[in-house]
């Protein structure tokens, strides 16, 4: 199985996962030419912007260390442009949220970074 493959299915399963704990999701890989989030849902009156990490083991490091500045301020450029796209969206509070997967564990991190504006990955140097 390629690694398109191995990423969408471990996506449908944070998609399940998240959907069982109340998530409405309304889009699936979201992408233009900001950049790209796996999923988007709808979650305790916010509007929430997820990126899906998953690793067999823990050998080459946690999934969620994986999400850099470099990774965040990308998704924050996406969201800017998703509530561009839909405006009906455009009023909401947006959140950012890490689903981690790893040796069968699922970790939700809700809020797990803040709104980076801009250039933010150039201007810091460390990651989540």
């Amino acid at each position: 199985m390629n690694k398109r493959a191995v990423g969408a299915e471990y996506e449908a399963v944070a998609a399940s996962y998240l959907m069982k704990q109340g998530m409405v999701l309304i889009y699936k890989n979201f992408k233009c030419r900001q950049g790209e989030v796996d999923l988007i849902g709808l979650h305790q009156n916010c509007l929430v912007f997820i990126e899906v990490k998953y690793r067999k083991n823990d050998t080459s490091g946690m999934p969620e260390e994986a999400v850099g500045l470099r990774k965040q301020a990308k998704i924050c450029r996406t969201s800017d442009y998703f509530r561009i796209r839909y405006p009906k969206y455009s009023q909401m509070q947006v959140r950012y949220d890490v689903v981690a997967l790893c040796n069968e564990n699922i970790r939700w991190y809700q809020n797990a970074f803040p709104y980076l504006k801009g250039n933010a990955e150039k201007d810091f140097r460390v990651g989540f």
